[in-house]
């Protein structure tokens, strides 16, 4: 009886490593770029340019050589407590772009600045402004640029990109990176055009990543890394390692019951 046993357990032992190997993630399903040998060769044909669109807030700086002439352009600069308190700190002021893609400007009124890249609306503005100032200088930011990642990653947030640029990797870096069961060749961006949320599909195993239409991100793009499948049954069992160690004692102490009404 106890060669019994004894074949028993290592058959058991030899089943729960053959489990643990088989659920084990694939070396390239982890590494980033693995695929990837030549990635220094790669040239992107992606180029980036941020259009503004309904609901950007732009820091817009009018400026020219007669001060004067150019601050009826530019909007106060001043900032709220809590409780609507005017305080002495500085706080800079947008234009929100409305749901039909205008904005209220000083002295010019409502135009129409949606569709436009920062720089063609830019010029668009200087256009404007002929009228009114001699060589008008125009500054555009946009201050609310901020994609969202969600999901398998170690920091998921909202993150405010100063800069109005950021790749696709860039921003699972700010959200410190994928855990190690966050899939990484099936990463999902959804991104609103015209309107419609639209789903794009990343593979960040592939060098081909480089060429995506959402490697650069646009503002209020939203990164979303599904777990593993290891994780999700995981998870589907509630997570509990209580649960596997409880099966684990109840199976040998259904064994050691069998071993000991054998010897009655």
């Amino acid at each position: 009886m106890a060669q019994k046993f004894s074949r028993f357990f290592f058959l058991f032992i030899g089943f729960v490593i053959a489990a643990m190997l088989f659920s084990c993630a694939s070396r390239n399903s982890i590494i980033y770029f693995y695929n990837s040998p030549n990635i220094n060769s790669k040239d992107s044909s992606i180029s980036y340019t941020p259009i503004l669109k309904a609901d950007d807030l732009l820091g817009i700086n009018v400026s020219s050589i007669d001060i004067e002439a150019a601050k009826p352009f530019n909007l106060s600069v001043v900032s709220y407590s809590t409780n609507g308190q005017v305080t002495g700190v500085p706080t800079v002021q947008g234009f929100l772009i409305n749901s039909d893609g205008t904005i209220d400007f000083p002295v010019i009124g409502k135009i129409k600045i949606a569709g436009l890249s920062r720089t063609e609306a830019t010029d668009f503005l200087k256009d404007k402004l002929k009228d009114y100032i001699t060589n008008p200088i125009v500054n555009i930011k946009i201050l609310n640029f901020k994609i969202t990642v969600i999901g398998d990653v170690r920091s998921p947030g909202t993150y405010t990109i100063p800069n109005e640029r950021i790749t696709i990797l860039e921003a699972i870096g700010l959200a410190g990176d994928l855990n190690i069961t966050g899939v990484r060749n099936n990463v999902l961006v959804i991104r609103e055009i015209n309107g419609k949320k639209t789903g794009f599909r990343v593979d960040l195993t592939s060098d081909n990543v480089i060429n995506s239409p959402v490697y650069y991100l646009n503002q209020n793009d939203i990164i979303y890394i599904e777990p593993n499948k290891t994780k999700v049954n995981s998870a589907r069992i509630g997570g509990n390692v209580n649960i596997v160690l409880s099966a684990v004692s109840l199976l040998f102490s259904s064994i050691y019951l069998i071993i000991t009404l054998s010897k009655l």
